[in-house]
């Protein structure tokens, strides 16, 4: 009987990427390579899915970012955010 990890792959989805998931954590401050109109250079991660919510420091804006992109944008880390409050508000898996 074929297990889980012998599934083929999607055709419609197409391969999957070699390189590992970026780790986010709520509280997360990173840098993105492109600086936001305001000036602001530093994101808030306040929101974690498929979809990113970040903040922006400098003027407040919030915008929301697929997952891949912001993954692409992701200049650095500015500083860590707290590992338990994100695995609080992790959905819970079955």
């Amino acid at each position: 009987m074929p297990g889980p990890s012998d599934r083929v792959p999607s055709a419609t989805l197409g391969p999957m990427s070699g390189h590992p998931v970026l780790e986010l954590l709520l509280g997360d401050v990173v840098r993105l390579r492109r600086r936001h109109p305001c000036g602001g250079e530093t994101w808030l991660v306040d929101r974690l899915g498929a979809d990113i919510g970040l903040r922006c420091e400098a003027c407040g804006r919030h915008v929301m970012i697929e997952r891949p992109a912001l993954e692409r944008r992701v200049a650095g880390f500015v500083r860590r955010g707290d590992p338990t409050l994100s695995a609080a508000v992790a959905p819970r898996r079955p």
